[in-house]
C-alpha cells in the first residue's frame, strides 16, 4: 500500500526497514540484522538508505536493496538510493537484542559475542574453538558438537546437541 507524506523524517525511513525482512531468515529485519548502516533524507521525495552485506557474496544482497527501496517507496518516495557499501563491515556485534530473539525463533543458534578489542571485526582471528562453545537453540545445552563449521550459507556452521538430540544450525561470530 502506497502511501504519500508531506514530510518524511528519518526515523518514519527506519520504521518501514524494520518490516523488511531477511530473504534467508524471514523472522529478523533487515534493521534487527544490523545491515541498515545509515538513512539520509534528503527531502520528502529524496532519501538514500546505505546497506552492508553479512559477509562478501551474500547471495540475498540485491534482494534486500530491492526491498529496501520498494519499503521507502511506499511512503511516496520517489527518488530512493540504496547502495551497498564494504567500508563498513558487517559484525555479529551490530545485531539488537530483538534481531538475536528473531534468529532463536529461526532455530538458528546465537553466535558467541566476541570481546570488543577496539579493532575492527575484520582483524579478529576466529578460531574454530568459538563454534564449539555454541548453544543449542531448542534446549540451551552447551553439551554441542559442531558437525561442520560450513552450514548452508557462509554465515552459518552446522551443530549438534548431545542433550536433546536436535541438529541445528548456528550463526557464526564475526
Amino acid at each position: 500500500m502506497e502511501t504519500t507524506m508531506t514530510t518524511i523524517e528519518e526515523s518514519d525511513i527506519w520504521r518501514a526497514l524494520k518490516d523488511v525482512k531477511d530473504p534467508e531468515i524471514p523472522t529478523i529485519s533487515v534493521v534487527d540484522m544490523g545491515i541498515i548502516i545509515k538513512v539520509d533524507v534528503q527531502s520528502p521525495s529524496d532519501v538514500t538508505v546505505i546497506m552492508t552485506p553479512t559477509f562478501t557474496g551474500c547471495p540475498a544482497i540485491d534482494v534486500m536493496r530491492a526491498d529496501v527501496e520498494q519499503a521507502v517507496r511506499n511512503l511516496g518516495v520517489s527518488n530512493v538510493h540504496v547502495s551497498v557499501t564494504y567500508d563498513t563491515p558487517w559484525s555479529t556485534s551490530r545485531l539488537t537484542d530483538e534481531g538475536r530473539a528473531a534468529l532463536l525463533r529461526h532455530g538458528l543458534a546465537l553466535p558467541a559475542t566476541l570481546p570488543d578489542t577496539g579493532t575492527e571485526p575484520t582483524s579478529i582471528v576466529l578460531s574454530l574453538d568459538v563454534l564449539s562453545e555454541t548453544a543449542c537453540p531448542y534446549c540451551g545445552s552447551h553439551n554441542t558438537t559442531v558437525k561442520s563449521p560450513f552450514g548452508p550459507t557462509l554465515c552459518r556452521s552446522l551443530h549438534y546437541c548431545n542433550a536433546c538430540l536436535q541438529a541445528f544450525e548456528g550463526f557464526k561470530p564475526v
